[in-house]
C-alpha cells in the first residue's frame, strides 16, 4: 500500500517533465480495476501526452505505467489502416505482462486519409515520426517515474501496426531493441494501387464475385492443392507450389453455383496476379491462392478498397471528389510513389544499422490473407537477403514465420495463434533464436489443432508418424 501511494505521488509529479517536442497533459493514478472496459487491470499511472514535432503536428499518446511489479520493460503498440486514435487493447495486453506501453494516435483522429489534405507534416507524422516521438518520450517519462531507464524496449505491431515496426527498423534503429512485424503493409501504396485495380474492375456486378462464389473457388484450390505438402488438412501450406487456374471453373454457358462467369474468372485472376511497377519495376503482389473466403463484399474489398481509394484521394491527387473510374495504373502508380518519397512505404531493405547494434526483427504473414498480400513479406525478406550479402546473414536477427492457412493478423482456417512477443523476449534476452513457434487453432473455444511455423524458407514437414494436427509430429526444414 505504501509503495502504491509513493506511486501515486510520482505520478502526479510527472505533469512536469521536460519533454522535447510535447508536454504532459495529464498524469493521474487509476487504482486496479478502474478502468470499466478493462476491469482486470493492475494499478497503473496513465499519462497523456501531446507532441508537436512540427509546426502542425498534433500527435496525441499515452503511456501507462505499473504502479507496482514493473518487468522492467517498456513496449509500445501500433495502429492499423489509417486509424487515429489510441490502440487501448493492445496497451492493455502488455500492461497485463508487465510492460509500461504507449500507444499513439498517429496524429489525427477517425480511420480515413482526408487528414492529409493540405497538411504534409500530418502525413510525415502518420508515416513515421509520431511512433518515433512516441518512443522517445515514452522513455523520458519512465526514466522520471521508475528511476530508472527501461531495460529493454519493444514494439509489436500488425497490419499498418507492422509498416510502422518496419519504419522503425528502417529508419530509427536505435528505438528498439526487438520489433514483432505482423502482415505488414510495407507496400502501401502498392496495396493501395492493387486494392483501386480490383475496385475499378468489379464496378461491373457481373465481375463481383459472391460468398457462394469465393467458396466454390476456394474448394477447387484446396482440391488442387491441399495435399502437396503430403497432408490434407484443408489448407494451402506453401501457395509458392499451387498453380491452380480458375479458368477451370469457367462456365461453359449460363452461370449457375456449380462455375465462375468469365468477369468472374478474370476478377480471381486479377486478384492472383501481380503487376509490375512501370518506374520503379518493382513488383506489386497479388494474394495467395487459399485467400479466396476473405474476397467477398463483406470481406477484403470493403476495408482494403476505402484505404486503397483514401490513399488515391487525399495524398496522391489532393481531390476529394477522386474516384476509382479515373485509375490508371502505370501511370498512377508511379506518381503515388513519388509522391510518398518513402513516408508511408517501408521498403527500405538496409537493415544493417539495426541489426549491427544487435536487434532482432520478427515478421510474420498469414498465407490465406485477404487484405495485404503476404507475398509482399516474402519478397521484402529476399530483397533484405540480397542487401545484406545472403540469408545466412540474417538468421542471426531477423526471421520471417509463414503462417499457412492464416487471414489477416489471425483468423483463418490453420493455426493463427501464437505468441511471437515471448519468442522474441527469448531471442533478445536470453540469445535464444526462434527456431520454431507453436502456433494453434481452435474451435468453439477447443485447440483442435497445433502446428510449428518455420523461419522462412523452412516448411513444416510432417515427420510420417504421429497425428497430424500435433505439432510434435512435425519437423522445421525443406519439402
Amino acid at each position: 500500500m505504501t509503495y502504491l501511494l509513493v506511486a501515486a505521488l510520482v505520478c502526479e509529479r510527472l505533469a512536469s517533465v521536460p519533454l522535447a517536442n510535447g508536454t504532459v497533459t495529464a498524469a493521474q493514478t487509476v487504482n486496479a480495476g478502474g478502468m470499466p472496459q478493462f476491469a482486470d487491470l493492475p494499478a497503473l499511472c496513465s499519462v497523456a501526452v501531446t507532441l508537436k514535432p512540427s509546426g502542425d503536428s498534433d500527435i496525441k499518446m499515452q503511456l501507462w505505467l505499473p504502479a507496482a511489479n514493473w518487468n522492467g520493460k517498456f513496449q509500445e503498440v501500433g495502429n492499423g489502416a489509417f486509424n487515429g486514435s489510441i490502440s487501448l487493447p493492445a496497451m492493455a495486453a502488455a500492461l497485463r505482462r508487465g510492460y509500461a506501453t504507449a500507444s499513439t494516435d498517429t496524429g489525427h483522429t477517425g480511420n480515413s486519409g482526408d487528414f492529409a489534405l493540405g497538411h504534409p507534416e500530418k502525413v510525415i507524422d502518420f508515416g513515421w515520426r509520431a511512433i518515433h516521438e512516441t518512443a522517445v518520450a515514452s522513455k523520458a517519462i519512465i526514466e522520471a517515474f521508475y528511476a530508472s531507464a527501461a531495460k529493454q524496449s519493444y514494439f509489436t505491431g500488425c497490419s499498418a501496426g507492422g509498416r510502422q515496426a518496419l519504419k522503425e527498423a528502417q529508419r530509427f534503429p536505435a528505438d528498439f531493441d526487438g520489433i514483432v512485424a505482423g502482415a505488414p503493409g510495407l507496400d502501401w501504396t502498392g496495396r493501395a494501387a492493387q486494392a483501386v485495380r480490383v475496385a475499378q474492375a468489379t464496378q461491373k456486378t457481373d465481375a463481383r464475385l459472391s460468398a457462394a462464389d469465393a467458396r466454390l473457388l476456394h474448394s477447387a484450390v484446396l482440391g488442387a492443392c491441399d495435399a502437396l505438402d503430403g497432408v490434407k488438412d484443408g489448407v494451402v501450406d506453401d501457395p509458392t507450389r499451387c498453380t491452380f487456374d480458375p479458368a477451370v471453373l469457367q462456365c461453359a454457358s449460363e452461370k449457375d453455383s456449380s462455375c465462375l462467369s468469365a468477369a468472374q474468372v478474370r476478377t480471381a485472376k486479377m486478384l492472383y496476379e501481380g503487376r509490375v511497377n512501370p518506374k520503379s519495376k518493382r513488383e506489386i503482389t497479388g494474394l495467395a491462392r487459399g485467400s479466396e473466403l476473405g474476397w467477398t463484399e463483406n470481406g477484403w474489398s470493403v476495408s482494403a478498397r476505402a484505404t486503397g481509394r483514401d490513399q488515391f484521394r487525399f495524398l496522391v491527387f489532393n481531390d476529394p471528389a477522386w474516384d476509382v473510374g479515373a485509375f490508371d495504373f502505370d501511370a498512377d502508380i508511379a506518381r503515388a510513389e513519388d509522391v510518398d518519397r518513402d513516408t508511408i512505404n517501408a521498403l527500405d531493405p538496409n537493415l544493417l544499422p539495426f541489426i549491427g547494434r544487435g536487434g532482432k526483427l520478427i515478421q510474420y504473414h498469414g498465407w490465406s490473407d485477404p487484405q495485404i498480400s503476404p507475398l509482399n513479406s516474402t519478397q521484402y525478406y529476399t530483397r533484405v537477403a540480397q542487401a545484406l550479402g545472403g540469408a545466412s546473414k540474417l538468421d542471426s536477427s531477423y526471421r520471417l514465420f509463414m503462417a499457412p492457412g492464416m487471414a489477416h493478423c489471425g483468423g483463418g482456417d490453420g493455426p493463427n495463434t501464437f505468441d511471437m512477443l515471448a519468442a522474441l523476449e527469448r531471442w533478445v534476452e536470453q540469445r535464444t533464436p526462434p527456431d520454431r513457434i507453436v502456433a494453434s487453432h481452435a474451435t468453439d473455444g477447443s485447440v483442435d489443432r497445433t502446428r510449428p511455423l518455420c523461419p522462412y524458407p523452412q516448411v513444416a514437414v510432417y515427420t510420417g508418424s504421429g497425428s497430424t494436427n500435433d505439432a510434435p509430429s512435425f519437423v522445421c526444414g525443406k519439402r
